[in-house]
């Protein structure tokens, strides 16, 4: 069975790294770093234009019909160049109305076109604990009540979907928003804004029961872990690169030891990273039924190996690593952002736990 990525696939990865390295060029993240952070509009547009925040979704509805693998390359690539755009949040977004208890509602639809077609931003709402947002049905109309964890891409954007506990379990919810309803919060990492979001019997509507709400969580683990591979990924160049060109005592230190095992030790996690992050992605492209269970494991492998690439890089370029002026610092921020995206590796490890155990007590086996 070949695993590598097919020729169209490449030909998605080359031509997305040709956008980013001229729209979210080093130059240009910086600038967005330094001033007000969070979203680069031109960088943004860029990506609308190609049709990106559509990827994933079907043809027969505007968008490009691909597969959440192929959302996997792309986030690869952007996690690479740290580029400031809410692209995750946005085909989370799209996957979850397409995939509701309602698709086909006249308010899903139009929705749909104004965010493909750049005129509407999202953001999602996610919070480790279930119920940080209550959902309470008020003469058949829904309201929400609680303040869910900060959202990432929360400032600016004209709707949220909201995960909250209802009478029926966890069940997912769209809230209408004024655009600067949420403000930006300072945040370690500028490439992109965060915001809170208050609920005080706040009118909603349903999108999809604990079904939805099981996907969203799996798609936000795969998709703030295929940002931390390319950030890992980047990350490791870096310090390769580095460690060639730094002389001490007359040599490069890239030739002492401890640095080879360090940037041995970065590669094995980088690739394991991959590894979990596709078939993740393949799993949850195909239904299969590992999709719950290969997406814990993703972000446990990818949040753990990305702490490690980080540190590592920090060990290996010495003090320069932990200045202003090297663009190492982007990265470390962002990775610090995914790694609790969506739960943490402690919160998946929990989650794998449960699942397996199901498994167990019914007789199947683990493997």
């Amino acid at each position: 069975m070949d695993f590598e990525l097919g020729d169209d696939q490449i030909a998605l990865r080359e031509g997305a790294r040709e956008l980013l390295d001229s729209a979210a060029s080093a130059t240009a993240v910086r600038a967005i770093f330094d001033g007000a952070g969070g979203t680069d509009a031109h960088l943004w547009s860029a990506m609308v234009e190609q049709g990106w925040p559509a990827l994933a979704h079907p043809e027969s509805k505007g968008g490009l019909g691909l597969g959440i693998v192929e959302v996997a390359v792309l986030l690869e690539e952007i996690g690479r160049h740290a580029a400031p755009a809410p692209f995750a949040s946005t085909v989370l977004a799209l996957d979850a109305l397409e995939h509701g208890d309602e698709p086909e509602s006249i308010r899903s639809s139009e929705l749909v076109e104004k965010v493909i077609s750049g005129q509407s931003t999202v953001c999602v709402a996610w919070s480790r604990n279930p119920v940080a947002v209550s959902a309470t049905a008020v003469n058949g109309d829904w309201k929400l009540t609680g303040r869910p964890d900060p959202i990432l891409d929360a400032p600016g954007a004209s709707f949220a979907l909201v995960v909250a506990d209802s009478a029926d379990g966890p069940s997912l919810f769209g809230v209408d928003l004024a655009v600067g309803q949420i403000k930006s919060e300072p945040a370690m990492d500028r490439t992109r804004s965060f915001g809170w979001l208050h609920l005080n019997k706040t009118s909603a509507w349903l999108i999809g029961g604990a079904q939805s709400v099981n996907r969203l969580l799996n798609l936000g683990a795969v998709f703030s872990s295929a940002e931390m591979l390319g950030g890992a990924e980047r990350v490791l160049e870096f310090s390769v690169e580095y460690a060639k060109d730094r002389v001490q005592f007359g040599r490069p230190i890239g030739s002492f030891q401890a640095v080879k095992h360090r940037c041995a030790d970065m590669l094995v996690d980088v690739e394991g990273m991959r590894s979990s992050v596709y078939w993740a992605a393949w799993c949850l492209s195909a239904d299969d039924p590992e999709s719950s269970v290969a997406a814990s494991t993703a972000k446990v492998w990818g949040a753990d190996a990305s702490k490690r690439v980080m540190a590592s890089a920090l060990q290996v370029h010495g003090g320069i690593g932990f200045t202003w002026e090297h663009d190492l610092h982007f990265y470390m921020k962002r990775a610090q952002v995914d790694q609790l995206s969506f739960g943490d590796a402690s919160y998946h490890r929990e989650r794998l736990a449960q699942l397996l155990r199901t498994r167990v007590e019914s007789g199947e086996q683990l493997i």
